[in-house]
């Protein structure tokens, strides 16, 4: 059962700008409810995308740097990244069919 990766501002670019495949980040806060829906969401893609796209966790209150430099301004913010560079932005809770869809489209 895979899991989402936990990304900080010190592995960020390693982990996601580097990534060989595209990677799907979740900006997200404890104190934030629809951060607490996401999370089972993002977990269960973590396990149907596995090995074709990385899914990682990125807690804005502990890394305000990477937050700040992808202008990050609500959360849940969920950013695709692909060859280095943001290719999708959702802002807000989705339902799991909608994430599916943004991310069949970048594979």
């Amino acid at each position: 059962m895979s899991k989402p990766t936990e990304v900080n501002d010190s592995n960020f670019d390693q982990m996601v700008l580097q990534s060989k495949t595209p990677v799907l980040v979740d900006f997200w806060a404890a104190w934030c409810g629809p951060c607490r829906m996401v999370e089972p969401i993002v977990e269960e893609l973590a396990n149907d995308y596995e090995g074709k796209v990385t899914i990682a966790r990125l807690n804005v209150d502990e890394n305000p740097k990477t937050a700040s430099q992808y202008g990050i301004m609500s959360i849940p913010t969920l950013l695709i990244f692909k060859d280095g560079a943001p290719v999708s932005n959702i802002v807000g809770f989705r339902p799991k069919a909608e994430l599916k869809r943004s991310l069949d489209t970048i594979l």
